[in-house]
């Protein structure tokens, strides 16, 4: 992968429900570690003032003063270390995968499966570190890792299972745009359940379905495969399609036929 170049990893999940993973560059990913450095900086500088003024109301005490300001040498030498790590971790366990440098520019950790991420698999990206910075915190290894890694992986990436992808914004489609991907409508053989299914379904029943799939790309894909899961199950009490109107669809095509029996079919009868 060169430098400037970004791809994407296509999932397929058990349910047919297919989607796309931008996946971050490399020099996104060392600003967005540059800014987390910068944070970093901030917090070990920070509480190595207050060390410093601990250590200052010690001048004079004999031995004393001297150890105090080895301590607090010693302690700003082992939180620069405990702040890099810890602050990932805390950060992306609440943040869903983001940091500051993250969030500022896009990007979130995610599984490589495109599930939520578990705290183990957090831990492990974030201990991995201490070999990715080598040599002496320039980030070599890491950086080689991604470059000629196929996902833009480091070697904390790839021990965890985890990947950086970006976050893209689409812009809001039309409902003609919406409704238009589902092609052919495998329900509209079948009139007598499509008028059974809109005189049981209320509008915001109808609407809460119309969202959905307006705003699929804004959720995570586990989120979006249960969101699905239980708008079709929902909808299937309504009216019951035969085998031949539903073989091969997928929880989010079914609601997508919903959805286009619900608004066009309505309009146009």
């Amino acid at each position: 992968m060169s430098l400037g170049k970004t791809a994407s990893l296509e999932i397929r999940t058990p349910e047919g429900v297919s989607f796309a993973l931008p996946l971050a560059s490399p020099i996104s990913r060392a600003v967005s570690w540059m800014l987390d450095g910068f944070v970093i900086m901030a917090i070990t500088m920070a509480v190595s003032m207050l060390l410093n003024l601990l250590a200052t109301a010690f001048i004079g005490v004999p031995g004393l003063s001297q150890f105090i300001f080895d301590f607090a040498q010693a302690i700003r030498i082992f939180l620069g270390f405990v702040v890099s790590i810890f602050y990932a971790i805390v950060l992306e366990w609440l943040w869903n995968g983001r940091t500051v440098g993250k969030r500022l520019l896009g990007l979130q950790v995610v599984d490589e499966r495109g599930l939520n991420l578990s705290l183990r698999q957090i831990m492990i990206r974030n201990f991995f570190r201490i070999v990715d910075i080598m040599p002496s915190m320039f980030y070599l290894v890491g950086a080689t890792a991604c470059l000629f890694t196929k996902r833009c992986q480091r070697l904390g990436d790839i021990a965890a299972g985890t990947l950086v992808i970006r976050q893209v914004k689409l812009p809001e489609p039309a409902i003609d745009q919406v409704l238009s991907r589902t092609g052919y409508n495998s329900f509209a053989e079948w009139p007598h359940l499509e008028a059974r299914l809109r005189q049981r379904a209320t509008p915001e029943e109808a609407q809460i379905a119309f969202d959905s799939l307006l705003r699929r790309d804004e959720l995570e894909p586990g989120s979006r495969l249960k969101v699905f899961a239980r708008l079709a199950d929902h909808f299937r009490s309504f009216a019951e399609f035969p085998e031949e109107a539903t073989l091969g669809l997928s929880d989010e095509q079914y609601v997508r036929n919903v959805v286009d029996t619900l608004y066009r079919k309505s309009v146009v009868v």
